[in-house]
């Protein structure tokens, strides 16, 4: 948390970046701003503009949350392109990808945790899967209200041919940045994510 002296620095450098904004845009701030300038992005400009009408807010968080947001709708927007090309939603994928990486089948309940859904939307897209052939269910042989779900060779190599083209778009999506840029990205997000779990009571990582 910044103390008051850093807020009123943070604020007056921000005053200062938007003495022209009245005849400047957020687009400019998106652009980069002002020549020889730190690059702005959207968050950026979202920022100063509260800076601007509530100098008395320390808008840390905002900066680090406001970007994680903004990456991972982009990101959403983006990258379901090779799923679209054979009809298959990100969700509907992730489904899948659990079956493939655990290697074995599991029940609704357990896709339901393992790709942080709820077991109404896991259900309904199960049947979707299973129309296209993509998904096997089974009766447990003692509790006949218990279903375990497995791939079908399709499904499997449906997966197969998916995976690689999803993690070449991951690479050209991280190209800016080098390796050691994204190992501190990664180490970053690990601490944050290891920490957001620890208060919401969930297992880190995934089983299997």
């Amino acid at each position: 948390m910044r103390n008051g002296s850093e807020r009123d620095t943070a604020a007056e450098a921000a005053a200062r970046a938007g003495d022209g904004a009245a005849s400047g845009s957020a687009d400019a701030d998106a652009a980069g701003g002002v020549h020889g300038a730190v690059p702005r992005d959207t968050v950026a400009a979202v920022v100063r503009q509260w800076q601007t009408v509530r100098p008395d807010i320390d808008t840390g968080p905002m900066e680090v949350i406001g970007r994680i947001n903004r990456c991972a709708a982009l990101l959403q927007q983006a990258e379901d392109a090779p799923l679209r090309r054979v009809g298959l939603t990100r969700p509907e994928f992730d489904l899948l990808g659990a079956l493939r990486r655990t290697g074995h089948e599991l029940t609704p309940g357990e896709l339901a945790r393992e790709t942080f859904s709820s077991g109404a939307a896991v259900t309904k897209r199960l049947k979707q899967l299973q129309e296209r052939d993509l998904v096997a269910r089974r009766a447990d042989t003692r509790d006949r209200r218990v279903s375990h779900v497995g791939l079908t060779d399709t499904g499997r190599d449906l997966v197969d041919s998916l995976l690689p083209d999803q993690l070449a778009y991951e690479t050209v999506v991280l190209a800016g940045l080098d390796a050691d840029g994204q190992g501190q990205l990664s180490a970053l997000l690990r601490e944050l994510l290891q920490q957001l779990e620890g208060r919401l009571g969930l297992s880190p990582g995934f089983r299997g």
